[in-house]
């Protein structure tokens, strides 16, 4: 075999090549390394990808009026103007009549002379009303608005004054037309001008100091502290 010698500068021409072409492969080396690098530290990511620390904020509910949805706590109570069975089960019942507007019991209660009472109620001034129960039963009411009350039950007169005062007494009755003398010293003019319908001028020594009539119910007056009841039937009494 021949062996062609060569020179050291054909050597060192021909081994430049190879040494340039290792350290092409050392330099791709260290780009594909500082590439993967350069990626994890924050380069560039593909296209359409948000940038770490760019990110949009999520989207969040409207806040305009009437978008948002109501929690259970923001809707209506059920029991609102309502009330529970355990409330309705708890509460004191009142009387079916009540005791005067606005009022679920009386200011009072009184025993009258027939063993019955009065439920006796402010409701405004000078404004006074009485219910006589008997047996638990409301059987008849008076009521002061502008002027005194009275009432015949069967016998028993009751008065109410425009002050709240009240007084019951049975007898000293008299049957009109006529005229009849009352307690005090005072006397009665009872006249018929209607159905059901009697007037009753009272008089003193003065002359008339006050005049009661029916009008379809009984109706009574305080005159000086004696009590007066005249009913729709002409029958008057007094109380001292």
């Amino acid at each position: 075999m021949n062996l062609q010698k060569r020179t050291p500068r054909q050597a060192t021409a021909e081994a430049r090549p190879v040494r340039r072409a290792g350290l092409a492969l050392a330099a791709a080396s260290l780009l594909v390394v500082g590439g993967t690098a350069c990626e994890s530290d924050g380069a560039t990511p593909a296209d359409g990808a948000t940038p770490a620390g760019d990110a949009a904020p999520a989207a969040s509910a409207s806040t305009e009026p009437g978008d948002q949805a109501a929690s259970p706590s923001d809707t209506a109570s059920p029991t609102s103007g309502a009330r529970s069975p355990d409330a309705e089960e708890d509460g004191t019942a009142t009387s079916g009549e009540g005791d005067g507007p606005g009022k679920s019991s009386p200011d009072r209660t009184e025993k009258l002379v027939d063993g019955s009472e009065a439920r006796i109620t402010e409701v405004g001034e000078q404004h006074y009303v009485a219910k006589i129960v008997s047996k638990g039963a409301v059987v008849a009411t008076l009521e002061t608005d502008g002027h005194d009350a009275g009432l015949n039950a069967n016998g028993m007169f009751v008065a109410l004054t425009l002050g709240g005062d009240l007084a019951s007494w049975m007898g000293n009755d008299h049957q009109g037309p006529g005229t009849f003398a009352l307690e005090g010293d005072w006397k009665a003019k009872v006249t018929k001008v209607g159905e059901l319908r009697y007037r009753a001028q009272i008089i003193g020594h003065d002359g008339v100091a006050g005049t009661l009539e029916t009008d379809g119910h009984d109706t009574g007056l305080d005159a000086n502290g004696v009590y007066i009841v005249l009913s729709n039937g002409g029958v008057i009494s007094s109380h001292k």
